[in-house]
């Protein structure tokens, strides 16, 4: 990554369901979801230095290749997937038997250069299987690091860069150093880190009626994994949003933001307009 370099992911999740099911998209119809987003945002994108900020899009699966059809040749924007399969194809080896596993290979065929590794609803639902089998606390969540650890090692084998989620929950607040440091020491286990930026997810305060966390305590953690880590980037993923980018922008140890919905009450969604106002406020 380049010194001092912005980075402004955009997470969609599941934003693609209409509300008729009980989903948040308003913007668009399903077979142009992807497409929309990116067009109604690359031309305006397309005015930030390259140099400085890089813009990455995580879609699910269904919108990529809309998504890489509406990218123009010098568009901004990056695409990349939610999370990978820890296992991929290979030249005289497994030539695809992974039914439901997306690989970093079909990924990188989709159209993507970044993937999103470890994000906390990822790590609960690894969690989850886990605790169907009996295995809990920190046995199961260094379990989940492991497994994290070889998505990213695929990922990079297949040419792609990382987004690597880490956070503590609010039953571990007392021992966060602990928490993250095993996140950090066991999910980067030869990884070629500048690939990777880590986006940091306090987990304890992220949804409705939670308190977020402040500048002291977010500023806090990032300096503990940039110093854990050897100075890797940090962004912040626990939903940068119109509220709350004057406050990251003003803590120097964070190097952007990781950004899911754009408004959170009313008709409650995402939308290209308000996401660009977001990274406005955030970089200018």
């Amino acid at each position: 990554m380049g010194i001092n370099m912005k980075h402004i992911y955009l997470n969609l999740k599941r934003f693609d369901i209409g509300t008729q099911h009980g989903g948040v998209n308003r913007l668009a119809p399903m077979a142009e979801w992807g497409k929309t987003i990116v067009s109604e945002t690359q031309d305006a994108l397309a005015s930030y230095d390259r140099e400085q900020t890089e813009f990455v899009m995580y879609l699910p699966e269904a919108h990529l290749l809309g998504a890489a059809s509406a990218r123009k040749p010098d568009s901004p924007i990056r695409l990349g997937c939610q999370s990978v399969y820890r296992e991929d194809t290979a030249v005289g080896g497994n030539f695809g038997a992974f039914t439901a596993g997306r690989t970093a290979n079909a990924a990188v065929e989709l159209g993507c250069e970044s993937v999103l590794i470890g994000h906390c609803e990822e790590r609960a639902d690894k969690l989850g299987i886990l605790a169907e089998a009996g295995v809990v606390g920190r046995t199961a969540s260094h379990a989940v690091s492991r497994i994290l650890n070889a998505q990213i090692r695929a990922a990079q084998a297949a040419g792609l860069y990382v987004l690597y989620c880490i956070g503590e929950k609010s039953e571990e607040q007392e021992a966060w150093q602990e928490v993250l440091a095993d996140q950090l020491e066991t999910g980067l286990a030869d990884v070629e880190k500048d690939g990777v930026v880590i986006a940091y997810e306090p987990i304890w305060s992220i949804g409705p009626g939670k308190k977020p966390a402040g500048p002291s305590y977010i500023a806090q953690i990032a300096r503990f994994i940039k110093e854990y880590t050897g100075g890797m980037d940090v962004v912040y993923g626990g939903g940068l949003k119109a509220e709350n980018a004057a406050m990251l922008a003003a803590i120097p140890e964070i190097d952007g933001g990781l950004i899911a919905l754009t408004r959170f009450t009313g008709e409650i969604g995402f939308y290209p307009e308000e996401y660009l106002e977001i990274i406005r406020l955030y970089l200018e």
